[in-house]
């Protein structure tokens, strides 16, 4: 497996080519650009330190919505269930 240094991602949209673009970019770099804006924490131990299927389909979700927040046009192609998805019972 190839070995990266650390990177934080964005997720854009082009709202005039109607797509989304996942970029890669060093944090030192984005740092000054993200000084002062909305911040949304995460606390892992809130999910027991899982980062399974629903956990990336909640941050999924959040990110979908962050978007359509500013990018109100996206909202027509959005059909996901907002809420936690509950897991069927273990007999």
């Amino acid at each position: 497996m190839a070995n990266h240094p650390p990177y934080s991602v964005v997720l854009s949209y082009a709202e005039d080519r109607q797509r989304l673009t996942v970029q890669t970019i060093d944090p030192a770099r984005l740092a000054p650009l993200l000084a002062g804006k909305l911040e949304m924490p995460i606390l892992l131990d809130e999910y027991d330190f899982k980062l399974d299927d629903e956990f990336a389909r909640r941050l999924g979700v959040a990110m979908l919505n962050l978007i359509a927040l500013g990018q109100p046009d996206i909202k027509q192609y959005i059909s996901v269930t907002q809420e936690p998805i509950d897991k069927p019972s273990q007999p």
